[in-house]
């Protein structure tokens, strides 16, 4: 064996839980030669006097330099330094009381692998992201669909709450179905362990920030989907909750103390008005609401201005992203989140991982208020430094009345126009994830009404306009459901479990419009592979003439023109008008069927169309 190897052994036999006193360590563990070399260990005695006692070290390159005790005993603070050459190993935290010493082995680990090579590596306009929630995905081991010990022990398929068995390796089973549809990265719904009594499905209620939930396959499970994800080129991105957690968490059962919480006398939940964070008239009693007000009873609210609670979380961002190798992270609730520690924690990851994407959660009905919340050329007193967020507004706006309504000087399509318009808001656009739907939203196929040739232009806008793209699992085959009741668009993907009667994954059982869908999605997605245009393209939009939207992507070797239709009858495309874009050009070749085209004839898209023309 070689000398790492008999190190990790020796790390592997080593508890983090001492004998003759119960110790746990946040961070569990850390890395030598991180940039973040100075923590903040969270200890966790099993007694109510562990408090009263010293903690130190003799390990080479490790430094305590402080140890705070809190009113609940149980326990203690550690601010450690790790030298930029420490070497790695088990480092000895030493707790003594009254003459009794406890031992606890923390373990310093070597880094496997180059941020922005290896992991870390962000995402951009060259990914289609798909998302989807693991337990509702595909059940690959059905021995880890109950878990002893664990709160929740519902398995009912036809309960929308209840769990269904999906997992990692359902997931893992079915990669290569999501590299067909043009897939390049992964984001999940939270896979943290969500140990609650009931409606742990979805996952935003954490209760242990360092263990992935063993119902999906664990700690263990989680690195070899991220293993298996590596091998295909695919990308992994975490679903990252900040701003509140699990009643049943591990630290909130049993608070260092009451300021670690968001405390009311009673239950106060969020007012969700966004606007009280910028409006110049606001008070401060609607500014504390929105922040600092519950999400729901089941998830209590960070303090996140005590900066032991901000040091817990932001630690343990980066050790997700170490441990795990995850590329990018979405911002669950981002809006919600005290708005500076919000800002330090995003400088504390890009510090250490440069590459990494961050994108917020941020669900509002319009331009402005959206674009607060990240970078912005908005002159306000707080400036967010958060590079990206997901593009509700370029939905709920955008695309959703451009198809929804019929086109006229202030409905339809020009609603699209005028959400890309906005885009003055942003520092970086491009880097706004666009989307169609999600898990919290309706089924974009349902508000659509069931109308394919609808549904179908709007996943042609979505893997070519300007962004990141991302999908909801099961869109590309129409699966629909609405939000009343919720598990509607948390319906389980067909073919995910043994005897389904339709499978989207062979195609067994799909109607000929699910499969024409699918196919739609599987073309445009491969083409966007090897665009360049639709990968980082500049994005120039004409103004839509009668129902008929036009926009360009480009670069010096590669122009594509997007063409769509929202009337009920053909629509002729004004070549000449359009020669900034088209000139020099002769031919168009039809991305989605194969057709070419020449420039000097007309060109018609037929009605409820969409065409994507590479221009030759």
């Amino acid at each position: 064996m070689t000398r790492k190897t008999i190190l990790a052994l020796l790390l592997a036999a080593i508890p983090l839980v001492a004998s003759a006193q119960n110790i746990r360590v946040f961070p569990e563990h850390w890395w030598a030669g991180m940039q973040t070399n100075q923590l903040q260990l969270i200890l966790r005695g099993s007694d109510s006097l562990f408090g009263k006692g010293t903690v130190s070290t003799a390990y080479p390159g490790v430094e305590i330099r402080k140890v705070t005790a809190f009113s609940n005993g149980r326990y203690l603070a550690v601010d450690i330094t790790l030298d930029k050459g420490v070497q790695p190993g088990a480092v000895p935290l030493m707790h003594v009381r009254n003459g009794r010493k406890t031992t606890v082995y923390w373990p310093v680990k070597a880094r496997k692998g180059m941020p922005g090579k290896d992991f870390a590596r962000g995402i951009s306009g060259a990914d289609l992201i798909y998302l989807l929630m693991p337990d509702r995905f595909a059940n690959g081991d059905p021995s880890n669909d109950r878990v002893p010990g664990m709160r929740d022990q519902s398995l009912d398929r036809s309960d929308y709450y209840a769990r269904h068995g999906g997992d990692f390796a359902g997931v893992i089973r079915h990669l290569d179905y999501l590299r067909e549809l043009g897939v390049t990265a992964l984001w999940m719904t939270p896979v943290m362990e969500n140990d609650m009594p009931n409606r742990t499905e979805h996952g935003y209620a954490i209760t242990d920030h360092y263990r992935i939930d063993a119902r999906y396959g664990g700690n263990e499970g989680y690195k070899r989907l991220r293993d298996s994800l590596q091998a295909r080129g695919m990308k992994l991105v975490q679903d990252a909750v900040y701003n509140h957690t699990g009643t049943y968490h591990v630290i909130v059962s049993d608070l260092p103390e009451q300021d670690w919480l968001n405390q009311w006398p009673s239950f106060t939940g969020t007012s969700a008005r966004e606007q009280a964070l910028f409006d110049p008239y606001a008070s401060a009693n609607d500014k504390k609401r929105m922040t600092d007000g519950w999400f729901v009873k089941e998830m209590p609210d960070w303090n996140q201005r005590n900066p032991y609670v901000a040091n817990f979380i932001t630690q343990n961002a980066i050790w997700y992203v170490e441990e795990f190798g995850v590329d990018a992270i979405r911002l669950d609730t981002y809006m919600y989140n005290d708005l500076a520690f919000a800002n330090a924690c995003n400088v504390a990851l890009l510090r250490e991982y440069p590459s990494i994407s961050l994108f917020g959660e941020v669900m509002v009905q319009h331009s402005p208020n959206q674009a607060f919340f990240a970078e912005n050329h908005i002159a306000t007193a707080f400036k967010s430094n958060l590079p990206a967020v997901l593009d509700f507004t370029a939905l709920f706006n955008g695309i959703f009345p451009a198809l929804a309504q019929e086109p006229g000087w202030y409905t339809g399509i020009v609603h699209l126009y005028n959400a890309m318009a906005h885009d003055f808001l942003y520092r970086q656009p491009e880097k706004n994830v666009i989307l169609l739907d999600n898990h919290d939203l309706p089924r974009f196929f349902t508000r659509m009404e069931g109308n394919v040739a609808r549904q179908k232009m709007a996943y042609t806008w979505l893997l070519t306009a300007r962004g990141i793209p991302q999908m909801y699992y099961g869109s590309e085959v129409l699966m629909a459901g609405d939000t009343k009741p919720d598990g509607l668009v948390r319906l389980d993907f067909p073919g995910g479990w043994p005897g389904d009667a339709k499978n989207a994954f062979s195609g067994e059982g799909l109607t000929a419009a699910e499969k024409s869908m699918q196919d739609l999605v599987k073309k445009l997605g491969t083409y966007r592979k090897t665009s360049p245009a639709l990968q980082s393209g500049k994005f120039m939009q004409y103004t839509p003439q009668d129902g008929l939207y036009i926009y360009f992507r480009y670069t010096d070797g590669q122009t594509v023109m997007c063409a769509m239709n929202t009337t009920k009858a053909p629509r002729r495309v004004d070549i000449p008008y359009l020669s900034e874009r088209t000139g020099g050009f002769t031919k168009a070749r039809n991305v989605i069927d194969g057709v070419e085209h020449s420039l000097q004839d007309a060109i018609v898209i037929p009605a409820q169309e969409m065409w994507v023309l590479e221009l030759k």
